[in-house]
């Protein structure tokens, strides 16, 4: 089967920023299909979707969002307190994509960073999602927090799980820095940068990604383009995803919190055996416990990149799921 057949890439200016998505190509004649939107993570581009996506082409009407800061979407500097990359901003962007589409309701899943964009858009905007699905994630405060909801296997000289952690996921204070330090660090080398990230956290290397994807991972990730301030720019908007995780994210998710809001849908948990959360965290438990409706989960025999390295198993899983 030819790349992303039956499907169609399009830009649209929203809010007077591009987005940049691909849709199932006969939107018109399935209007009566559930819609179902599929969110990327970091490094990644909305491609890598393809395969879910082919196996899911006639059960809904797919739409596949480059998210703001990846991929062709835009590129904008960040601002003093990284509002415009905080989860809620993104997640309103995909909001307005999905009316310029003409969707009101809708089914969501969201992978690694598209899991977060995916829990705000749940909260703030909970009469549009139908069911919900996140994948290897368990939720961004208690993950900063330390709330691991288990004893977290750590091996190694140093018993303390959040030194395990902070060692595993080194890019959430990395990329934190203030900017243009993380910039030019990885600016040095962004396609090695990108392979080690791509093959990292249980995935055992780059075997389980299509050549068409991992070119344009290097495509989008590598890209020479710079912003107003001199810096590359997909490096920086990646970055400022990661910063406002870590200081306007987790200000909007206490204040959720403090009200009392919670997911509203019933919510499926995807996460990989070989994973860091499989390995420090309960995400069932943690995501039951922000959630009103029912959370399902499931651990996949996998390392993070659940959706291309078990494409079968992840659409069958959201299939099941997506009724």
């Amino acid at each position: 089967m030819a790349w992303f057949d039956g499907f169609e890439r399009q830009t649209l200016n929203v809010a007077g920023l591009t987005v940049c998505f691909r849709r199932s190509a006969d939107w018109a004649a399935q209007a009566h299909l559930p819609v179902l939107v599929l969110l990327h993570g970091f490094p990644q581009t909305h491609v890598m979707w393809q395969r879910v996506a082919q196996n899911l082409r006639g059960r809904y009407r797919l739409v596949m969002p480059d998210l703001r800061g990846y991929g062709d979407s835009s590129h904008a500097v960040g601002d003093a307190q990284h509002l415009h990359y905080s989860k809620r901003a993104m997640a309103q962007e995909v909001i307005d994509l999905l009316d310029a589409l003409g969707v009101d309701d809708f089914f969501l899943c969201g992978h690694d960073r598209g899991g977060r964009v995916a829990h705000r858009l749940a909260l703030d905007h909970a009469s549009r999602v139908r069911k919900l699905c996140v994948i290897d994630i368990a939720p961004t405060f208690d993950m900063y927090s330390g709330l691991w909801g288990k004893k977290p296997e750590v091996s190694g000289p140093v018993a303390d799980p959040y030194f395990a952690f902070a060692q595993a996921y080194y890019h959430w204070f990395h990329l934190t820095q203030p900017a243009p330090l993380p910039e030019f660090m990885i600016g040095g080398n962004p396609k090695a940068y990108l392979h080690a990230k791509l093959g990292g956290w249980g995935s055992q290397g780059l075997g389980y990604i299509e050549p068409e994807a991992l070119a344009e991972y290097e495509r989008a990730f590598c890209n020479p383009a710079l912003n107003d301030k001199g810096w590359s720019a997909a490096i920086h908007s990646a970055a400022e995803d990661y910063r406002a995780s870590a200081g306007i994210d987790l200000q909007h998710d206490r204040e959720s919190r403090e009200r009392g809001d919670q997911i509203a849908c019933d919510t499926l948990v995807l996460w990989g055996e070989r994973g860091v959360v499989n390995r420090m965290f309960k995400p069932v438990e943690l995501w039951q416990a922000q959630c009103a409706g029912h959370v399902s989960g499931q651990v996949m025999p996998s390392g993070h990149f659940i959706p291309e390295e078990l494409p079968e198993a992840t659409s069958t899983a959201l299939a099941q799921w997506m009724v």
